[in-house]
Formats: structure tokens, sequence, C-alpha cells
């Protein structure tokens, strides 16, 4: 039931922009600090809500410009309207087209709102959505971008040493520097680990790509968008040539797009990122449409986001469940000079993220106390 105290009686925009501890590259962009949108959502009984997202040009078409002028074009009607999960669902319903161009701008928004909720019914968002409370571990991959071969090798090498066996390696326009670059894991004869790479839509084709993958001379367990986004024939034709499983992030930023693919369902892997695709309760459609048909997930993060993203994927991963393939993100202040929580969400030792070792996740809403906000 919606209550009038319960309404939404204003909301705050803001522009985080944390720096990194290191610059961050890959072939679509370099980073060296945070472009985050934070969003406060204020009920007529001063609960407040908070909520994240990263819009980026490369993956949804968005910015932080475009985000804002969304929020001053929705923010009556969501005030008038939502105060309740039920009065949720339907504004995203109705308005599912302008989210659909919007989905990183929504997602701020629709997170601050079940944050709110959350707390207002004093559960955490699991309960909220009908999910299983988090428990147990959650297992994150070491990402390693476009460094100098000297520096990947070191990186590698330190996660190794910390317990990681799950690797995401970030491509570039130079070949024989990537190959430079993996060598550092024909040199492991333990084994027990696996490597995939994105490519971030490096190559212009599926034969170009087939060709440039195969010159790497390195078998990854998946490759994510080799070539532009949405070129569902072209991605089959490389799944197929190179018997190597395509990861979709840009090419799949709503559940729809799941009907665009070949068969076989192991040809395919989604990137599930919350930002990218519109917010908790889209991700979670995702998750289910792709579990229906076989096809398994991973949980991906944008870079820089800080642990309140970090929380709502913990959401996604639990409800993927046997088709969870890999978890991504949960850097915290491995990345960023400071996070909006002390202390931040983040992966320890090989990866592992306890849920025990963190109060916050059983918390009312999304457990969020920001400490720093800009």
């Amino acid at each position: 039931m919606s209550l009038p105290e319960a309404r939404i009686a204003g909301t705050r925009f803001r522009e985080l922009k944390i720096p990194f501890t290191v610059a961050f590259r890959h072939a679509s962009a370099e980073r060296s600090e945070t472009e985050t949108v934070f969003i406060e959502v204020i009920a007529a009984d001063g609960t407040v809500g908070f909520g994240e997202s990263c819009p980026r040009p490369y993956v949804t078409g968005e910015t932080i410009a475009t985000a804002r002028a969304f929020l001053d074009r929705f923010e009556p009607e969501i005030r008038g309207t939502i105060a309740s999960l039920a009065d949720l669902r339907t504004f995203e319903g109705v308005h599912r087209t302008e989210i659909d161009t919007a989905p990183a701008a929504w997602c701020a928004l629709e997170l601050a709102v079940l944050d709110l909720l959350g707390k207002q019914q004093s559960v955490p968002v699991e309960t909220l959505v009908s999910m299983p409370a988090l428990t147990g571990t959650f297992h994150y991959t070491a990402i390693l971008g476009d460094g100098s071969p000297a520096a990947f090798r070191a990186m590698a090498e330190r996660y190794w040493n910390l317990g990681f066996r799950d690797f995401k390696v970030k491509l570039s326009t130079d070949a024989k520097r990537d190959r430079e670059k993996l060598e550092v894991f024909k040199s492991w004869s333990q084994g027990g680990f696996r490597v995939r790479a994105d490519a971030n839509n490096l190559w212009r084709d599926a034969s170009e790509a087939i060709d440039g993958v195969a010159g790497l001379e390195f078998a990854f367990f998946a490759i994510e968008e080799p070539i532009g986004a949405g070129r569902y024939a072209q991605l089959s034709r490389i799944a197929r040539v190179l018997d190597c499983p395509i990861i979709l992030d840009e090419s799949c930023v709503r559940r729809e797009q799941l009907a665009m693919l070949d068969e076989p369902s192991s040809h395919w892997l989604i990137n599930v990122r919350v930002s990218k695709m519109g917010g908790l309760l889209r991700s979670l459609e995702v998750v289910e449409a792709a579990r229906e048909r076989g096809i398994g997930v991973i949980v991906g993060a944008q870079v820089g986001e800080t642990s309140l993203l970090t929380r709502a994927g913990l959401t996604v991963a639990r409800a993927a469940g046997g088709a969870l393939v890999a978890q991504e993100g949960a850097f915290g202040t491995l990345l960023l000079e400071h996070d909006i929580i002390d202390p931040p969400l983040m992966f320890g030792a090989a990866g592992v993220l306890a849920a025990t070792a963190h109060p916050l996740l059983s918390a009312p809403g999304l457990g969020i106390r920001p400490v720093v906000t800009s």
C-alpha cells in the first residue's frame, strides 16, 4: 500500500569525481577518476535513499549531463506517484521506452527508490524484491588493464600470489604487445586458472576478429565484444569458428535482445552490469531470461563504481545462481582514493568477499550510509 508519508518529497543529483589510485586504460577509454551519478531520494517522512550509476557514451550513449536531464524531466512525476515497489514497477513499465534510451540515468533513480523503500519497511532490498538473503561468499575476477608488458606481468603475478585464479585481460590495438603480455600466463605451469579477453569492439568485422584472436596465440575461455555492438550474426560466426563463447556487454542492455541470439546457448555469455542494464529490477529480468535459455551470466561492473553499485551487483549474482560464470568489481579503495562508505564493500584475498564480514548486507535497503558524497 502507498502511504502519504512514504511518497517522495524531493531528490538531489550529484556528480562524484573520486580520483583513482592508478589510471585504468582499455581500447575504448582511459580513466583517472570516477564519472559517477549519485542521487538522493528524500521521502516525506525524512527517510533518504541513495542511488548510483556510471553513464558511459561508448556503452549506452549517456553522459552525466543526459542523466541530469532525465532526472529533471521525470522528477515531478516520480515525486507524485512512487511510494511503493508496485508504484516503481508501474512507472518503469509505463516509461520502458524512455528508460531503454537512458538506462544509467534510471539506474541511479531506481536504486535510490529501492534503498528508500527498504529502509521504510526495515528490510534489506532482497526481501523487498522477493530474493533470498545474501549469504556465503562471492568470488571476483582479477582485471588487467592495457598497461605495459612489464606492468602487466607485475600486476598479474601479484594477483596470482594473492590467490586469484580468474582473470580478465583488456586487449589493445597492438597485437605484438598483447602477445608479450599474455606470455605471463604461459609461464604458470601450475594451471588451474582461466583467462577471458575484453576486446572493447576492437576489430571491424568477424573475419578481422577471428584473425586477430588467432594471432594472439592464446586459448581464452571467452571473448568479450570483439566487434561493433549488436552484430549478432557476425558474433555467432566468431564463436563458431573460434569455438569460444562471446560475452555480450554493449550488445545486451535489455531483456529483449536475448531473442536475437542464435543457438547454441554455449556460444553466449551475458555481462550484466547494473548501471548499463538500467537498475536492479531490469538486471534481474535479464538474468531470469538468460537462465531460461541456458545462457551463462557474468555480473560485471563499470570502472570506478563505488560500494553502492557493488552492493547492487551482489543481489544480481545471487539471483544468477548456477548460471553465474564470473563476477567483476568490488575494487573499493584498491582503485578509488576513497569510497562513499567506510569500510568499503570490497574483495579480499583470492578475490573473495564474505557476506558475514559486511553487516550492511543485511541492513535495511541497500545498507548504505555514505560518509563521502563528493
